[in-house]
């Protein structure tokens, strides 16, 4: 995943490192909803995974429908919870890539 480094720089008039620890605080929430998120989309894909002997990487390079007993419907489900877990590892790895910078520190 290419997360980006992203610096947070907060330049309260007041109360900064308040304001930094509730960012913080609010960014380890949203990192703990994606991983329980992630967790559960994960097992999602466990059970095509078991049910077809095949990785979700491997089923999305070179399966198609007809390679599904499901048909359409299988294929369009495990795509998009693939797709899914795809998207929320790279929200985070965003998340986890955030430094946090005090202004009032920097000069």
């Amino acid at each position: 995943y290419n997360a980006c480094m992203t610096t947070l720089t907060i330049d309260a008039t007041s109360n900064t490192g308040e304001m930094v620890a509730l960012i913080q605080s609010a960014i380890g929430s949203e990192i703990a909803h994606f991983e329980l998120a992630l967790g559960q989309a994960r097992r999602r894909l466990g059970v095509f995974e078991q049910r077809h002997h095949v990785t979700s990487a491997r089923f999305i390079e070179s399966m198609t429908a007809e390679d599904l007993a499901g048909g359409d419907d299988e294929y369009v489900q495990w795509a998009g919870e693939y797709h899914l877990m795809r998207r929320l590892q790279e929200k985070l790895a965003n998340l986890r890539a955030i430094e946090y910078r005090d202004a009032s520190l920097s000069g």
